[in-house]
């Protein structure tokens, strides 16, 4: 099965001109006619006279992946995911030696994750998205999740059957937390939502969908999944609606039945005001069940729910297909057994169901259930969980999985993607990953991406990024991974289920590269950022050696000792805190200023979006989730880790030892706990520098410290 995919040289072309400006005259763009294509392909080339560079494709979206090519390899620009990037373009453009080009492995590329709409996206507007779509059309991706805006559309669904705004907007959560309510955890957490972001999710959503296809991309829209109000319950009492399993912790939402008319009904609804909004490229995101139990593991009860959601689908579009992440089938793998799995999945037609299989860097649930038993799957890469800030990705290990699975999965392989969680520190595992779509090898994009960062080709740089790839990039991520200095205070491991500070390499070789990397320092946005991500990990990584010698001295009663690792501790994190805040991608200041901007000039809206800004990243909203969305992050390093963590630890079990006593470990939580939520509850960043501090001269500083033995315990 290929999804339709549409386009002409206008879209790549107009999308050049937005980035490059008046430098957009150095190219031409041509079609590749489609007797001649044989799939997505690109080439790059020399005009016959010497004075373009051509850029060729069977679609903009091909054109789009050449450019970046040339970009890449010639130009050695880089074009970021984050606008706060700016692109620095050389002074001459030199032209390719020859025609050359590749060809994309698979047809259809998918990005995004629902979790994404919560733990980066949730704030941005459209600039952010205007170089967001143009990024993922450089990098291949012709099949986004496209979620945003949906609130307005269940608002007229639910006006229909006659709840009241007052209802609606009590059942959606805040927005920070939409992702889950969209999935069925949660209802109503952070609500009621504002009719103003309603309205104006609505309007973006219509941007974001508009240049989407205008490049050629097949976004991903929602379907209805059973998640209905319990209003909805109570003015249909003989609808078969029963509540799913409870969620980290949350009350039980409700589920309507596949089988039940009343679905059939909202879905016709949903379905035909959302294409009145909105448009439809007839594929949509249908995920029941996410990380809950379902009313019955009988298998016949599954395929009658799953036969009944296509079912639905294909009444209101008669050229719908279904795209359902595969998540929970590796979550609750022992829940769903072959037989339970294999009904569900072949309850629906033959190629009308498209799983994305969703973790397959840990486990190919494809390899585990006969090829999901026959239905077309995408192969992805989740790499984040939470936003967390880590250093993982392993370019060489993901080359070979994805090559096997290429060769082995017997046809029904039909794309390739990513389902991050959040736009974490690693974004060259992203990038490589849908470059070795179109054959760009692990050991070539590591020299890629060490020039284009630098600006030019460099042996030392290159080097650098060698040794990285080697040696510390080597570890996948897992829900929790953080550093000790983000971690609930603690004598011994850490304090919460969600900060695990795991890191399998020697700290010393990612030191090794850093100074490789600060050897020659260049005035380039993406080096100093990547200066910022591989020196705040390295402090991270330190911080467990002082945590560790400070518990060393309290267990012997050195009080000298436990002060000396305690200043170490406090040196470490401000200096931390003063190097993220360089860059406002690691800024949390940046973050909750971009909360607080949609409330416009209504302070009392500001103030919510501040507090939600606030929760998510700290308690996220339950003591079941705390942490989960740990960040390394300068204003909330010192502010929150520092000021309300660890600082309170060190000062406590410090006076207790100076007075003879045990240091009394369970008043501290219970404190933590009342600092965690206040702080939570905050509307503002307190700690924001006026006057950020540069990127290299505090880089350089920490070295120097580091030299001195400052960080030393």
């Amino acid at each position: 099965m290929v999804l339709p995919i549409v386009g002409t040289a206008q879209g790549a072309a107009a999308l050049a001109e937005r980035l490059l400006g008046n430098e957009v005259r150095h190219f031409v763009f041509c079609g590749i006619p489609a007797s001649e294509a044989s799939g997505d392909t690109f080439f790059v080339a020399p005009s016959a006279d010497g004075k373009y560079i051509l850029i060729g494709g069977n679609n903009d979206i091909s054109m789009a992946v050449g450019l970046n090519y040339y970009l890449r390899k010639y130009a050695k620009v880089h074009v970021s995911w984050f606008n706060t990037e700016p692109l620095q373009l050389p002074e001459k453009w030199p032209l390719p030696p020859c025609k050359e080009g590749g060809k994309a492995a698979v047809p259809q590329r998918f990005f995004l994750n629902y979790c994404t709409y919560g733990y980066t996206m949730v704030w941005w507007q459209w600039p952010q998205w205007e170089r967001f779509i143009d990024w993922m059309a450089l990098n291949g991706i012709n099949m986004p999740l496209a979620l945003t805006g949906q609130e307005a559309v269940w608002q007229e669904v639910w006006r229909e059957m006659d709840m009241t705004d007052d209802e609606i907007r009590a059942y959606f959560s805040g927005p920070a937390h939409l992702p889950w309510h969209r999935m069925a955890n949660l209802d109503g957490f952070g609500g009621p939502l504002p009719q103003s972001w309603i309205d104006g999710q609505k309007e973006l959503q219509k941007q974001i969908l508009e240049r989407e296809r205008a490049l050629g991309m097949t976004p991903v829209l929602p379907a209805f999944a059973g998640h209905v109000p319990s209003r909805i319950a109570e003015l249909s009492p003989k609808a078969d609606i029963k509540r799913l399993s409870p969620w980290c912790g949350f009350e039980p939402t409700c589920f309507l039945n596949s089988t039940d008319p009343l679905f059939a009904d909202i879905q016709r609804r949903y379905l035909a005001k959302q294409e009145a909004l909105y448009g439809t490229d007839h594929i949509y995101g249908v995920d029941p069940f996410n990380e809950m139990d379902p009313p019955s593991w009988e298998p016949d009860y599954l395929a009658a729910v799953s036969n009944g959601i296509y079912r639905t689908l294909q009444q209101s579009d008669p050229e719908a297909r279904w795209l359902q992440m595969s998540w929970v089938f590796y979550y609750k793998r022992k829940q769903w057994t072959p037989e339970r799995l294999k009904a569900y999945l072949t309850a629906v037609p033959q190629d009308s169901l498209v799983l994305l299989d969703y973790f397959c860097e840990k486990t190919e649930v494809w390899r585990e259930t006969e090829g999901f038993y026959g239905q077309p799957f995408i192969w992805c890469y989740l790499g984040n969980f939470g936003g967390n800030t880590m250093l993982v990705g392993d370019l060489y290990a993901l080359e070979n999985k994805l090559r096997s699975a290429l060769n082995e999965s017997n046809r029904n392989l039909i794309g390739v993607g990513s389902t991050l969680e959040g736009f974490d520190c690693s974004p060259q595992t992203y990038e490589f990953l849908f470059s070795s779509v179109w054959g760009v090898s692990a050991n070539n994009f590591v020299d890629q991406w060490a020039d284009m960062r630098y600006g030019k080709e460099n042996k030392t740089v290159r080097k650098a990024w060698h040794l990285l790839a080697d040696s510390v990039y080597k570890d996948w991520s897992f829900y929790g991974l953080g550093t000790q200095m983000v971690a609930r205070p603690d004598f011994e491991g850490h304090g919460t289920y969600y900060t695990k500070p795991y890191y399998s390499y020697n700290n010393d070789r990612l030191l090794e590269a850093i100074r490789l990397l600060m050897k020659k320092p260049v005035d380039r946005y993406g080096y100093e950022y990547d200066i910022v991500n591989l020196l705040s990990q390295w402090m991270g990584n330190h911080f467990m050696d002082i945590r560790n010698a400070f518990t060393e001295a309290y267990k012997a009663g050195d009080t000298m000792a436990m002060q000396q690792a305690y200043r170490a501790a406090e040196r470490l994190m401000c200096d931390a805190d003063l190097l993220l805040c360089s860059k406002r991608e690691y800024s949390f200041s940046h973050w909750v200023s971009a909360a607080r901007q949609w409330g416009g000039d209504d302070k009392v809206l500001c103030d919510y979006y501040g507090i939600q800004a606030h929760t998510l990243l700290t308690v996220w909203g339950g003591p079941v989730l705390n942490d989960y969305a740990n960040r390394l992050w300068g204003g909330l390093l010192k502010d929150y880790y520092w000021q309300q963590r660890w600082r309170p630890f060190f000062e406590g079990a410090l006076q207790a030892r100076r007075e003879g006593k045990v240091f009394d470990e369970e008043v501290f939580k219970h404190d933590l706990s009342e600092r965690e939520q206040a702080f939570a509850q905050r509307t503002w960043s307190l700690l924001s520098y006026k006057i950020p501090p540069k990127t290299l001269q505090q880089a350089k500083e920490i070295l120097k410290r580091i030299d001195q033995g400052v960080y030393n315990p």
